[in-house]
This record gives structure tokens, C-alpha cells and sequence, in this order.
């Protein structure tokens, strides 16, 4: 199993190994053989068996800090059909083509599963219908008729003039006669005119008579047994084709002039038309490593999954709030992706756990309620193929329940299937945060078994480098308040776009940074230091040689269960400076932020 998913990820296109970065709190073991899997080595990833794992010390000594570096430089695959390869080209093609031949024969709106076996069942159907008008049709007397004129040709043979064989020649003779009859009925009555002739001269004399009746039906007989032979050839195969024909043709002949190829939608866009759909059908196709039949037989699952789980009528239905805090997205990374947040840790409450895991109507709602949520999210997308139509996934993994919870992995297993089967291509980094040493080494046995595509797309990181890493690659003005960052609900002095700057205060060392004022109004500040632990001060230093410095904040060691974010307000009344200092007398380098901006003194 292992090496069938490798194979295809290894002839992926674009697929970047290095995405895959972590940064953990884990023993070294554990960590350094993580690492390994994330530097990037596409040759010799798909020849590994599942079960071999690297040993820890040469992980190690092959990881590159310039590497690690690189690798939070991740480029998203184009959308835009002028700039790919030539085969990723025509698969687009080849799958819009199945796709357009659908679309004309309606199988997209096609019932699932019956259809296939009524199919199955009604050539059975005609076939029994046939078989018994095939049986029934030798009963007609045609074929009789057929059969006897022969035998009045051979009549005249063992024929002699003595008067015995006359009762045989009267049999003969109203035997030819009904055979005549059958036979002339289709053609023209003169025939049977010329027979009855014939049959009045028996009074006269019995031998001449039968001469002249043999003369009469050789020379009659032939004529129309060459003629009626014909048609009867021709017209037994028509008799047969005539009843399977003619409900095929009433079949055929009916649809056919109002046909119109039907309409599907996807994610509220056409499956073709645009630009848009070929940004969907890229999707696809990405998600089956270009497969186009895989694509195709994948996008028909899709099709009817949204039209049997009711999409459109989910989109409005009202299925509460509970889990607004489970699963909600908050500001953009730094390419501008939108990034939702999965908190597992929320379900230590048990009063959620419970009206979430308990019974499968619960289960099932929280399902329904995450797929509502992520198609919400989709449908804010334009779909432009220069645009954004992914998402940033950060989970995080504090206070999990763990890989214990039946009901808890069977649902989350059940979603990630969902997910996976109807929303390919749409997640462009899946960054876990607050890693445990356990998961780790559950994501290092289940590695071998993860496309190359999927695992370029992972980001770990242990607690204490979970800001770290998401600053790599989202804004701290972005970042939410409780994951390290200056963004907070319901702030009125700044917001996502006013700029933090980021900077490292190493271990032992004081650090100052200066805030020039040269205009009246009010300094408005924030500062925060990941994790505090050092001393914070601030003042005012005026430009004025003979001016006073205003201590502003008088220095005070900062703890970590301290309040996150600092913010303070200076009203200015003359030119000169505000001075931060942050004195980490710590072993450790901290990451400090902070912004500023003056306001008008009338607010």
C-alpha cells in the first residue's frame, strides 16, 4: 500500500517536498527523525518500504539550517491554463471532453445506483418477449404451404392412367387446391379462376382432366411459387426486425429533437463554460495526479454526493453556534489566504464533547455543520485563476483528546473522508501547532502511506515554537492574540492593517527600540514579547537639550502568565522620542513585537 501511494505522488508535477517543516519540543529521537522525512529527497523518497525508518543521528546531521530556511517558501501551483505543461494541458482537455459527452447524455442528473440494473433487467425483458414471438410465429400456417407445393410437383411422376389412383389424385388435388388458395390469396383471383376450369373437366374423362390440371398447376405453380418464395424470404426476417425496431425507434426518435445538454454547478460555478471551471477541473485533476478518467469518475462521485447530502439547502439551514470556537477562521497568511483554525482542544469541555460525540444524530449534525462551514468559506472565493481559491489550515493540537476517543476519531475520520472525496486541491498548507511527542510519532508511521503532494503540505511545530512558526508565514497583526500574535476581537486602536514589526532579542542582552514624535497629538503603542520573562520599561525622551525624560512605564519583570500585550498612550507636547526597553536577562532569544501610530488629540 505504501508504495502505491508513493508512486503516484513521485510523478506529481509540482509537488515541493520541502514544505514540510517542524519545529518541536520533542526528544531528540523523535524530532530529528521527523525532520528527516521533511528534507526534501524526491528520488529516494518512493524507493524507502514503508516500514524502513532512517536512524535519528544521521536525520541529524543531514538537516540544513539553509534548507529549513527555504522552505517556508512554498509556491502554490498556477491555475492558469497558458502556463502549464504540455500534459497537464491535455488532460484538461481530455477531461472536458468526457466531461461535455456527459453533460449531453444527462449522467451527471442520472439516478445512482438503480439505473445499471433496470438497464440490466429490461434486455432480459425484450429478449423473453421476442423468444415467445419467435414461438408463436411457426404456428402460422405460411410455412406449411411452403412446404407442400414441392410434393404436387412430384405428383405427375408415379400418375398412371388406371382409375385407382384417382381417390389419390382427388386428395392431391384438394390439397393443391388449399395450397393454391393460401398461396394465390395475396396475388391476384385469376389464378384460382383458371383451377376451377380445370376441376369441371373431370366429368369427361379422369385421365385427361389430370393432364390438363398437371398441365395448369406446372405451368400456374411455378410462376407464383418464384414469386411468392421471394417475398416470403423477405418477409420473415421483416416480420422478426418489425417489433424490436419499432420501440427502438419510438425511443430514439422521441428525445432526440429537444435534447439540450444539462446544466451542473459545482461550488455555485459551472463544470464548464470559463475560466473558473477550469480552475475546478485543475482541482481534480491535481487531487488524481492527472488521471483523467480517476478526475472524471471523481468529479460524477462529487456531483451526485452534493446533490444526495443537499448542499444548497445546508448552505441555509441553521445548525447553531456550539462549535464556533471549535473551527473558525481568523485574518489571512502572508500570500493572502484566508486561514481557519481547528481547535481540538475545545472539546475538553464535556458538556461539547457530549452534544457533539454522543449518539450518531449528534455526530451527524457536527458533520453536516463542518461541511456548511467550509462550503461558506469556498463560495467567498472568485475562482479567478490569477486569484486565491485555497485555504491555510492551522490545527491545533493542545489538550487533543487524543487517539483514545472512539467517538471522537470516528467522526473526525468520517470528515477528513468527506473532505478529501468532494474538496480536492483546496487546503495550501495544513500547519499543526502545539504538537504532542505522541502525534509525531503517529504522523512517522503513518508518513509512507501519505501522498508527496499531501506531505509537502505539513507544517509541525511543539508548543513552544507554535509562534515561531506561524509568523513564518502569517503576520503577527494576523495572528490571533492566544496563538502569540497582536490580533484581538473588538480592538479599537489597531487593526490588521496596521503593520508589527518583528524583532529578536537574543539571550542576556537589553534591547531599545525608539519611537521618533515630531507633531502634536497622541502616541497610541502596543508591545509583546512571546512568552515575556523580561524586564519591560518605557519613557519619553525630549528633543530639547534642556528637557526633562518622562518615565512612561517604570521597568518591571513581565511573566509569562502575565497579561499578552502591553499597550500604552503618551500625549505629545513637544518633539522627541519614545524609548521601549526589553532586557532579557533569560538563556533563551525572545521574539518581540510591537506598533505604534499617533492619533489626532481630539480623539
Amino acid at each position: 500500500m505504501a508504495e502505491e501511494h508513493e508512486k503516484p505522488a513521485a510523478s506529481a508535477v509540482e509537488a515541493p517536498c520541502e514544505v514540510a517543516v517542524v519545529e518541536s519540543d520533542a526528544p531528540p529521537a523523535e524530532k530529528s527523525v521527523t525532520e528527516k522525512e521533511a528534507v526534501p529527497e524526491p528520488e529516494a523518497a518512493p524507493e524507502k518500504p514503508a516500514g524502513v525508518v532512517e536512524e535519528p543521528a544521521k536525520a541529524e546531521e543531514e538537516i540544513d539550517p539553509k534548507i529549513v530556511a527555504q522552505s517556508v517558501s512554498f509556491k502554490e501551483e498556477s491555475y492558469v491554463v497558458g502556463e502549464l505543461p504540455e500534459p497537464q494541458k491535455k488532460a484538461l482537455d481530455e477531461l472536458k471532453q468526457l466531461i461535455q459527452e456527459a453533460l449531453n447524455k444527462h449522467e451527471f442528473t442520472a439516478p445512482p445506483t438503480p439505473p445499471p440494473v433496470k438497464e440490466e433487467e429490461k434486455p432480459a425483458v425484450e429478449e423473453e418477449k421476442k423468444e415467445e414471438e419467435k414461438a408463436a410465429e411457426p404456428e402460422a400456417p405460411a410455412p406449411v404451404c411452403e412446404a407442400e407445393p414441392p410434393k404436387a410437383e412430384e405428383a405427375p411422376a408415379p400418375v398412371c392412367e388406371a382409375e385407382p389412383p384417382k381417390t389419390e389424385e382427388v386428395k392431391t388435388e384438394e390439397a393443391q387446391e388449399a395450397c393454391k388458395a393460401e398461396e394465390v390469396k395475396p396475388e391476384e383471383t385469376v389464378v384460382v379462376a383458371e383451377v376451377v376450369e380445370a376441376v369441371a373437366k373431370v366429368d369427361d374423362d379422369g385421365a385427361k382432366t389430370v393432364e390438363a390440371i398437371e398441365e395448369t398447376i406446372v405451368a400456374v405453380v411455378p410462376a407464383p411459387e418464384a414469386a411468392t418464395e421471394e417475398p416470403a424470404k423477405e418477409a420473415e426476417p421483416a416480420v422478426e426486425a418489425t417489433p424490436a425496431e419499432e420501440p427502438k425507434t419510438e425511443a430514439e426518435e422521441a428525445p432526440a429533437p429537444s435534447v439540450e445538454p444539462e446544466e451542473v454547478y459545482i461550488f455555485g460555478i459551472p463544470i464548464l463554460g470559463d475560466e473558473r471551471s477550469d480552475v475546478i477541473l485543475l482541482k481534480f485533476l491535481r487531487a488524481r495526479d492527472y488521471k483523467v478518467k480517476d478526475a472524471f469518475t471523481m468529479i460524477k462521485n462529487t456531483v451526485r454526493w452534493r446533490k444526495e447530502f443537499g448542499i444548497d439547502a445546508l448552505l441555509e439551514e441553521d445548525l447553531g453556534s456550539h462549535w464556533d470556537k471549535v473551527v473558525f477562521t481568523h485574518g489571512v497568511d502572508k500570500e493572502g489566504h484566508s486561514v481557519c483554525y481547528n481547535v481540538f482542544g475545545e472539546f475538553q469541555n464535556k458538556e461539547l464533547y457530549q452534544n457533539t460525540f454522543t449518539d450518531e444524530e449528534k455526530r451527524s449534525k457536527f458533520i453536516k455543520w463542518r461541511i456548511q462551514f467550509l462550503e461558506k468559506s469556498i463560495r467567498k472565493f472568485d475562482f479567478n485563476p490569477t486569484g486565491i481559491s485555497t485555504i491555510v489550515q492551522v490545527n491545533d493540537l493542545k489538550s487533543s483528546p487524543g487517539l483514545f476517543k472512539r467517538e471522537h476519531n470516528q467522526v473526525t475520520n468520517q470528515a477528513l473522508q468527506l473532505l478529501q472525496d468532494n474538496y480536492p486541491e483546496f487546503v495550501a498548507k495544513q500547519v499543526f501547532i502545539n504538537v504532542p511527542w505522541w502525534y509525531l510519532a503517529f504522523n512517522r508511521m503513518i508518513s509512507p502511506f501519505l501522498t508527496q503532494r499531501t506531505k509537502s503540505k505539513f507544517v509541525f511545530a511543539g508548543p513552544s515554537k507554535t509562534a515561531e512558526t506561524l509568523f513564518k508565514y502569517i503576520a503577527p497583526e494576523h495572528v490571533p492574540v492566544q496563538y502569540g500574535g497582536l490580533s484581538k476581537e473588538g480592538e479599537c486602536e489597531f487593526t490588521t492593517a496596521d503593520p508589527v514589526t518583528e524583532v529578536t532579542v537574543k539571550p542576556a542582552c537589553k534591547h531599545t527600540v525608539e519611537i521618533p514624535v515630531s507633531e502634536s497629538g497622541v502616541l497610541v503603542w502596543e508591545v509583546r514579547v512571546v512568552a515575556w520573562d523580561v524586564s519591560y520599561g518605557a519613557e519619553f525622551v525630549p528633543s530639547a537639550e534642556d528637557g526633562y525624560t518622562i518615565i512612561l512605564q517604570k521597568t518591571r519583570k513581565v511573566a509569562p502568565t502575565d497579561e499578552p500585550v502591553i499597550s500604552n498612550s503618551y500625549k505629545i507636547g513637544e518633539a522627541g522620542k519614545v524609548v521601549l526597553t526589553i532586557d532579557n536577562q533569560s538563556s533563551k532569544k525572545k521574539k518581540l513585537l510591537y506598533r505604534s501610530k499617533i492619533k489626532p488629540a481630539s480623539d
